[in-house]
Formats: structure tokens, C-alpha cells, sequence
């Protein structure tokens, strides 16, 4: 199938991007005291150079002291991470690309394997990261409207050094998901409950708290999943009423997009539809949504982490959907990761070219 579709414009608020392709957010700890390098900066150009339309920065942590469990993880606070970021930005301008940081916090970690933790404990809802493991604070309500400002000022942040989006990263068992998970959730007061849709206020008050600090007309993502790290076939809206009632306050609140994080992307969602995360959050919202998981390659990214390598695969499933309109924007991961040229080759048809993924590529910023 032709992927001429794909290459065309995108354009929503401040997003004015030349395609639909997405360099979807990868943990890179290549950040030392938090400070994106000079070698950052061109690892994400290099990207910007190679035709994607559209980067996401890996997860880069907000100005909480225990937002982080790795000392070298980027943050998003602080005169020299900030002017690191600027740095970014103006080489993903230069090459003629657009960005935003992916605003995060942990929340509740294992300890790292390097040994490093912050100088105060995790902080989450309940202080779990997954049922009966607790290592950190429960969050207190002063807690609560710390990290809410922190979030907002992070995307103040972003906008006032250049970025054209940012994304607000709710997935994968970090802080806004353990808010959203019964499982790692056992609040009582008006931050818990026993549905998903009353476990979600957290996550709407930091969407609340972005949007005001950077106004209507900037566009703002927020990353979502259903599965869990400890639980892959998890899913937190368990019928298509229950996703309405998640997301649909999520997008009140001023969410323009949303990023569906799914291990694999052509998976159906619910039974009776094959309609994949993205499609549903699309058909629910009628807002735009990015698909992501295992596009272009033959393995999961699970896989990757277990040191799997992955050989190059089929658009073809990929573009029936898109041309269907289940989704409006294609996060890629591991391909861009290996090869900044990843979005070239495909948008010159150079499908030979293509590389696969090994995991020597998680070990260093490849250029």
C-alpha cells in the first residue's frame, strides 16, 4: 500500500507538522544531574533531519524531588536542564521538525539498579507502585496541589523556550496512572474512588492546571494506556461506557490530542469492534489520537526490554486503518530509534533499506 497518506500535513493549534509520523517517547538516561547534553540535542535534530514530523522528547521529569529514579534522567526544571532544552528545541527548528517534552513523574519506583534514589521518598496516591508493594509516601492533599503546579509550570516552561505541543505523560504505571489504577489507588478522600472516572480527578486537575498555563490555543497531548507494566493484559476502562466516562472529561478538561500507547497497535480494544485504542478514543472524544505499538517492527517493545531483536514488518495494516480514519498521527518508537532515517526510507519507498531493532540500540544514542 502507498504511504503518501502519512506524509501528509497536520495542523492543530500550535501543531503545524509536515506529516502525520511521530517519534513516540523513549526513556534515554543520557542526562547527567538531569541536564540534556549537546549529544541530546543532535540525537533529536538527527531525528528532525530524517522527515519525522513530529518528536516527542523522552519522559522528562517535573520539579518534584522525588519525580525520578534515575539521576540521569532528564529533568524539566532548572536554569541549566531548561537551557538544555533550548538547545533541543532550536536544533529540531533548524532541521525544520517540531517538538514537545513529555511532562512526567514517576511517582512510586523500585529503587534503581545503579543504587542512586532521591534525597525524599517516592510519592504516589497510596504509596504503591502495584498491589502490596509500597516504597514511598502516600501523597498528602499539600502534596497533591504541589505536584498539580508543578506539572503546570513545566508546560509554561516549554511554551515560553520555543516547543510547539507538549504531552502530559499519564501511562504505564507512573504518578497519574497510579492514580487512575484501583490497584495502586486506595484513597478515601475526593482523589480516590471506586470508579475509573472518580480515580481520574487527579489526572483532569493537572490537565486543567497545563491548559490554563498555556492557554487555548496551545496544543496538548496526554499519553494513556490501558495495559500495566505488572500487568499487561490489564485494562482500566473494561467496556466502551467506561473509556467514555475516563476520557471524555480528560478532553473537557483540554486534552486536543491522544497518545494511545498499546503493545501492539492492530489489537482490538473491546470484542465486537476492530477498532484499536486510538480508534476508540477518536470515535468517543472526536478529538485526534495517536496510534503507537510495534509499528514497523515484528516484535513488542516488552520484548526489546528482555533483549529481543525485532526485523522490519508490513505498513500495510497500518495504513487500512489510517486511511480509515481510526487515528490521525503514527507514533514510532524502536525503527527511530536505531535509524534516524526511518521516516525518510519509508516516505522514498526504500523499504529494503530499512533496519531492524536490537537492544545494543537502548545502550546508546544512535546518529
Amino acid at each position: 500500500m502507498s504511504t503518501d497518506n502519512l506524509f501528509k500535513p497536520f495542523r492543530l493549534k500550535s501543531l503545524n507538522i509536515k506529516n502525520r509520523i511521530v517519534m513516540a517517547p523513549m526513556t534515554r538516561s543520557f542526562s547527567p544531574n538531569g541536564v540534556p547534553t549537546a549529544d541530546v540535542a543532535a540525537y533529536y535534530q538527527k531525528r528532525a533531519e530524517g522527515e519525522v514530523g513530529l518528536i516527542l522528547s523522552e519522559g522528562t521529569v517535573i520539579n518534584r524531588v522525588s519525580s525520578s529514579n534515575d539521576a540521569n534522567i532528564p529533568h524539566f526544571y532548572g536554569a541549566d536542564a531548561l537551557a538544555g532544552w533550548k538547545n533541543v528545541i532550536d536544533g529540531v527548528h533548524a532541521a525544520g521538525g517540531a517538538m514537545g517534552p513529555q511532562i512526567w513523574h514517576m511517582g512510586i519506583m523500585d529503587n534503581h539498579a545503579s543504587g542512586w534514589v532521591p534525597s525524599q521518598p517516592f510519592e504516589g496516591p497510596s504509596g504503591l507502585n502495584r498491589p502490596g508493594f509500597n516504597n514511598g509516601n502516600t501523597m498528602t492533599d499539600a502534596d497533591i496541589a504541589d505536584t498539580i503546579a508543578a506539572y503546570g509550570q513545566a508546560a509554561a516552561d516549554a511554551k515560553a523556550l520555543g516547543f510547539d505541543t507538549v504531552e502530559i505523560h499519564g501511562a504505564h504505571g507512573y504518578l497519574i496512572d497510579q492514580f487512575f489504577w484501583e490497584g495502586t489507588n486506595e484513597r478515601t478522600d475526593i482523589y480516590g474512588g471506586k470508579t475509573l472516572a472518580e480515580r481520574s480527578r487527579f489526572g483532569i486537575e493537572v490537565i486543567k492546571e497545563v491548559r490554563k498555563r498555556v492557554g487555548e490555543d496551545f496544543a496538548l497531548i496526554i499519553r494513556l494506556s490501558q495495559f500495566k507494566p505488572a500487568a499487561y493484559d490489564f485494562k482500566l476502562a473494561k467496556t466502551p461506557q467506561e473509556m467514555e466516562a475516563w476520557l471524555n472529561p480528560m478532553a473537557d478538561a483540554g486534552v486536543d490530542i491522544f497518545h494511545c500507547s498499546q503493545r501492539r497497535f492492530w489489537e482490538p480494544e473491546f470484542a465486537d469492534s476492530d477498532l484499536n485504542f486510538a480508534g476508540w478514543a477518536k470515535n468517543i472524544t472526536g478529538k485526534a489520537t495517536i496510534t503507537v505499538g510495534s509499528v514497523g517492527l515484528s516484535g513488542d517493545f516488552f520484548g526489546a526490554f528482555a533483549g529481543e531483536s525485532s526485523q522490519p514488518s508490513s505498513l500495510d495494516e497500518l495504513l487500512r486503518r489510517y486511511d480509515r480514519g481510526d487515528f490521525d498521527l503514527v507514533g514510532v518508537g524502536r525503527p527511530l530509534l536505531s535509524d534516524p532515517a526511518w521516516a525518510h526510507k519509508i516516505h522514498n519507498g526504500q523499504m529494503d533499506a530499512l533496519k531492524g531493532f536490537t537492544p545494543q540500540a537502548l545502550g546508546e544514542l544512535v546518529m
